[in-house]
């Protein structure tokens, strides 16, 4: 499992949690800079990964949605950029960004991973590039384009593969079996949600869980603040952690 925060807070509870790797979420970084996924600054981004970076010793894979630009070259620059700041690694989608044209074409979208996978292996130390296609986040549930095009993505030399938006374990089991590298599943979408052991059984290597606790902590501030304001009322602090054990985890007197 690899867990998704959205800044050092979050990031330090997860790493005092026992947890061995950690992903940064796009959306739950939006959300912290109060702005709309997918809208956040090529320097925001950075930044926001390079406090994750910095926050714990374990390992940080960074959700870059489709990089910081639309070719090849662009593709190949994101890696160089997030292995500058010390990430471990990065993923790479194939949606545009535009909700009327939202998958690259399929070359392209070959071409820019390719390139990708190119840089990663200048680099002088690992890094784990991890290739997305969108298809079904975008309503297109083509299952036979979404396996074509992660496998191509494997012999472009990405090194896990990552379908986002499956809603049913053969899909997955489907999937995992198609491609030789590991596969990643994202879990807390809306819809089906498995086990750690029924996912292993269909095959998948890595599960991370995207903007789901960045959205469940939101949810949790957004209700309290509508009780104050429609209620008046403030049963909510019943809910809320106490301040030692919350205090603890960065103090190292909260382990789990």
């Amino acid at each position: 499992m690899i867990p998704n925060p959205w800044d050092v807070g979050t990031a330090r509870i997860l790493a005092a949690m026992g947890f061995q790797a950690l992903a940064t979420t796009s959306a739950g970084m939006a959300f912290s800079y109060g702005v709309a996924e997918g809208r956040t600054s090529r320097e925001d981004t950075l930044a926001h990964c390079r406090a994750l970076v910095s926050a714990t010793p374990l390992p940080v894979s960074a959700d870059l949605e489709k990089g910081f630009g639309d070719s090849p070259e662009s593709a190949a620059e994101t890696i160089h950029a997030a292995a500058e700041i010390g990430l471990s690694g990065c993923s790479l989608e194939d949606h545009t960004g535009d909700p009327d044209e939202p998958i690259y074409d399929f070359s392209l979208a070959v071409e820019r991973i390719a390139a990708a996978a190119e840089a990663r292996s200048a680099l002088a130390h690992d890094f784990v590039l991890t290739a997305r296609c969108e298809n079904f986040m975008w309503g297109r549930p083509d299952l036979d384009d979404t396996v074509e095009r992660l496998k191509a993505f494997e012999a472009a030399g990405a090194d896990v593969l990552y379908a986002p938006g499956l809603k049913d374990l053969e899909t997955i089991r489907i999937l995992c079996e198609a491609i030789s590298k590991p596969v990643n599943v994202v879990m807390g979408l809306p819809g089906a949600t498995f086990t750690v052991d029924e996912l292993a059984a269909a095959g998948v290597k890595r599960i991370s869980v995207g903007s789901a606790l960045a959205r469940l902590a939101y949810g949790a501030f957004v209700s309290a603040a509508r009780e104050m304001r429609t209620d008046g009322t403030f049963r909510f602090a019943e809910r809320a952690m106490g301040f030692a054990e919350l205090e603890g985890f960065f103090t190292g007197a909260t382990k789990a």
